[in-house]
């Protein structure tokens, strides 16, 4: 969910209305774990009190790729049981910068660049959280260096786009490979941990390492799915739609508010209970009972006055995403019962209209 910035928000995973989370001064001079750790309510041997409730060993943990999500699921792991060895990034100045914040509210972890795989720990899961482009890059490095070290280890990337075939160089030396997908926005590793726990989670992979990705799920409290691996980079692009193209469409919609004289920090401020409002009605409902407003009624005269108020040259491509919207609009109204000949009138108003020669 957006939230204005300077305040995390109470997940939502179970219809529970979000609730603005205050961290005060002292929170902020914590780390991401310590931070996590007070938000949630943990004390320093809930840890302990967690593992001993249960037999299950969890493996340990290489993190290759510190980033934010690779940082996020640091933190999540580590509150499950998980002990992580050791942070390998591209250079080790970055992995030193990663692991100083984790550091402070745990066993200290190994510190590596990616011409250091050979000093890896011989861990029994290794996540590779890097951008998709230099997953083929990691996993062809480290192959080279763990030959005959594999064992029954296994390799997880977290790409949502890509499928475990990436890894097939390690596949080779014997690992289990697979991908673990979670479905949450990660914006800062500290908030990113929290929206770990309870998350969806697309995974994909052999056997044995889906078997591990489970039980990672399961330890974070999440729900898991599977796809074909021939499905996974349409699957990611259902998730870009969902996420990040939310969040640009936000910024378009923001940006026809600042077009009408309020300032772009005001606009968000008055858009986010709307969009708010939306989420909450989509976690009831199904998409066309959920949609409201103009494309509902079939109040086309509101619809050209849209398209007139937009012939400027600065709403230019606001203008091109509304069309398209509007279109889909109109098919979702369609299915939930609107008359089909209002509709076609709005369809073709859509299609018809010149926005780009008015202004030209």
């Amino acid at each position: 969910m957006l939230s204005p910035a300077g305040s995390a928000t109470a997940r939502v995973g179970s219809g529970v209305r979000e609730a603005p989370l205050r961290v005060n001064r002292a929170a902020k001079d914590l780390s991401p774990l310590s931070r996590w750790q007070k938000e949630c309510g943990f004390r320093r041997n809930n840890l302990s009190v967690s593992k001993a409730k249960t037999k299950r060993q969890r493996p340990s943990v290489s993190i290759v790729g510190p980033g934010r999500l690779g940082q996020a699921l640091a933190i999540a792991l580590r509150l499950s049981g998980y002990p992580i060895l050791a942070f390998v990034a591209r250079r080790p100045a970055e992995a030193r910068k990663a692991v100083r914040t984790f550091n402070r509210s745990g066993e200290p972890a190994l510190t590596l660049g990616l011409d250091q795989l050979a000093q890896l720990p011989a861990t029994g899961l290794v996540l590779i959280t890097t951008p998709d482009d230099a997953i083929a890059e990691t996993a062809q490095r480290l192959a080279a260096t763990e030959t005959g070290k594999a064992g029954r280890r296994t390799v997880l990337h977290t790409s949502g786009a890509l499928a475990s075939d990436v890894l097939s160089p390690l596949a080779k030396c014997g690992f289990h490979t697979g991908s673990l997908h979670p479905l949450v926005s990660v914006s800062e590793p500290g908030r990113g941990a929290k929206a770990l726990r309870g998350a969806f989670y697309c995974l994909e992979g052999d056997k044995a390492a889906l078997r591990t990705a489970r039980s990672i799920v399961k330890d974070l409290e999440g729900k898991s799915f599977s796809i074909r691996s021939e499905n996974k980079t349409l699957y990611h692009a259902a998730a870009v739609m969902a996420s990040p193209h939310l969040v640009a469409l936000f910024d378009l919609a923001a940006e026809m508010l600042a077009a009408c004289g309020i300032s772009k920090k005001s606009a968000r401020q008055v858009l986010l209970p709307l969009v708010e409002s939306t989420v909450n009605n989509l976690m009831v409902m199904n998409p066309e009972q959920a949609l409201t407003g103009t494309f509902a009624r079939g109040d086309i005269a509101t619809v050209r006055r849209h398209i007139d108020a937009m012939c400027r040259k600065q709403l230019a491509e606001a203008w091109e995403v509304y069309k398209l919207l509007g279109l889909h609009s109109v098919q979702l109204a369609k299915k939930n019962g609107l008359d089909a000949e209002l509709l076609e009138r709005i369809r073709k108003a859509l299609e018809s209209a010149n926005v780009r020669k008015k202004y030209s």
